[in-house]
This record gives structure tokens, C-alpha cells and sequence, in this order.
């Protein structure tokens, strides 16, 4: 899809391209250490399993992001109408905080845009205070709240904020 340079000094080129089937074992890897690092203080249990990457496949796509031939990062898009929907935005712990994810979703942006979506929608959970942060930054606003799932036993008491951006051009 493209490539871009990084501000890590440990990856200085990220190609960016779109999942392909055989792709689902290290996103699977990718999510599960990068949101195990991030989230273990309210859940205990992987993020995803290799079934529920293939059934995100059928309805959507996974932009990955690769360095020296190994996958680093992924987002997922689902394009819905005018509206997109990005989630699962993931980079291994070892290049978190290195510029990677914000790559990402400038990727996946573009990947909205260029497919004719006006706005794009994302949820980030409550209990996780430097996203609202990272998401304003690019141009989201607040747009409401979702309960958790009932079914992901949890340590402490979230909910989900829904957050949107309008896409220029």
C-alpha cells in the first residue's frame, strides 16, 4: 500500500499493505501481545483468536505493517457506506510508542478516503486514559458511549467511548 518512514530509530521504513489469509496467524500474534501489554490491568484473556481474525476478514480488512519482512503492526477496516469503522489498531510492545500506530492509522485513514468514506468511527475502552488523547490528536471527537460486553469477565468497571472523525477529500 505504501511506505512510509518512522520517528523509531528502530524501524526506519514501514511498508503498509493489505492481510492476506495466510497473514491471520501473526495478527492474531500481533494483538494479542500488543493489547496483553496494555490491558492485562482490567482483563485477563487474549484480545482474539485466529477464528474471530477470519471472521473480521469476511467483513472487513486488515492493513498491515511490516519491517524487514515481518509483520510489526495491523489496524482493521470495515467499510460501512460513506462511514468506516477502524479497530484492533495493534503494534508489538517491543516499537510501541515509536510512531507505528499513528503510521497505522494514517494508513488505514487513506484506506477510508480513497474508498469513499466521508467519516470514520472508532471505540476505545474507558479504562484506558491515554487513548482519548492519542485519538484527538488526529481529529476525533467523542460521540457517545457502549456498554462492555457482559460476556469478558473484567477487573474493573468500563464501558466503550465511541469516538468519529470527518475525512476531508
Amino acid at each position: 500500500m505504501s511506505e512510509t518512514t518512522s520517528d523509531s530509530a528502530h524501524v526506519s521504513r514501514l511498508k503498509t499493505r493489505l492481510a492476506q489469509l495466510s497473514d491471520v496467524s501473526e495478527i492474531t500474534r500481533v494483538i494479542n501481545s500488543a493489547f496483553k501489554n496494555a490491558e492485562s490491568f482490567f482483563v485477563e484473556r487474549d484480545r482474539i483468536d485466529a477464528h474471530s481474525v477470519h471472521d473480521f476478514l469476511a467483513k472487513g480488512k486488515f492493513l498491515v505493517g511490516e519491517h524487514e519482512a515481518a509483520i510489526v503492526g495491523c489496524v482493521y477496516v470495515e467499510l460501512r457506506g460513506e462511514r468506516a469503522y477502524i479497530g484492533l489498531l495493534a503494534v508489538d510492545p517491543s516499537l510501541q510508542r515509536s510512531g507505528l500506530g499513528s503510521q497505522l492509522m494514517t494508513a488505514a485513514e487513506d484506506y477510508c478516503r480513497h474508498s469513499g468514506c466521508r467519516f470514520v468511527d472508532l471505540r476505545i475502552v474507558s479504562v484506558r486514559p491515554e487513548l482519548p488523547m492519542f485519538y484527538r490528536k488526529r481529529g476525533y471527537v467523542e460521540a457517545g458511549t457502549e456498554p462492555f460486553p457482559d460476556s469478558i469477565p473484567t477487573k474493573l468497571s468500563c464501558h466503550f467511548v465511541k469516538m468519529s472523525k470527518g475525512l476531508a477529500g
